[in-house]
């Protein structure tokens, strides 16, 4: 059985602090474009907000903790809440991957994107080590895990890699989504 997390619970320092996921793209929120999507992949879909957190104050690196912790599946989808177009497809792509490494994690032109990955169980210890020595960079838990790293080219089979991984951090990028979206393929 696999999993899916969707991270909802980060500061949006950059965005002002407002919630992300309740941003509008193509007149619905990006929770709910998720929601729909990610459903078609697993009944465990769970959405961490910064109230689950089992360690507060951790960013990113929490809420994969508590996704771990509360997920049912041995392998769990964990997205960040301001990726609008990620697809149902891409997912279940991602989680058939999971056998041969602890972490699957896309890798483009910008890098690694790991709040658009897979985590397997064996993870969690290592995830809560991190957090007890407040190492908090998710990218450097990758240095310490098995990872299968999935290229642009094997992206490109689900759509346009710069659309299917956009993600907003910013009023600037959120604004650039209206670009994305004359791009669907």
């Amino acid at each position: 059985m696999y999993s899916v997390a969707i991270l909802a619970g980060g500061d949006a320092r950059r965005f002002g602090g407002r919630d992300k996921s309740a941003l509008v793209v193509e007149g619905r929120t990006i929770l709910d474009r998720q929601i729909d999507e990610l459903s078609a992949v697993t009944n465990d879909l769970r959405v961490i907000r910064r109230e689950d957190d089992l360690v507060p104050g951790c960013g990113p690196l929490g809420g994969l903790h508590a996704a771990l912790s509360a997920a049912l599946g041995d392998a769990v989808f964990v997205i960040a809440c301001d990726m609008p177009y990620v697809t149902a497809p891409f997912a279940a792509h991602l989680l058939s991957l999971a056998g041969d490494a602890d972490i699957v994690v896309p890798r483009t032109e910008r890098g690694y994107h790991p709040l658009c990955a897979v985590y397997g169980r064996a993870c969690l210890p290592v995830v809560a080590r991190r957090i007890a020595e407040r190492r908090l960079k998710m990218l450097e838990l990758l240095d310490e895990m098995r990872i299968h790293e999935v290229t642009a080219d094997d992206l490109r089979r689900f759509g346009n890699c710069d659309r299917l991984l956009a993600n907003v951090n910013t009023p600037a990028e959120y604004a650039n989504l209206e670009a994305l979206q004359d791009h669907k393929s």
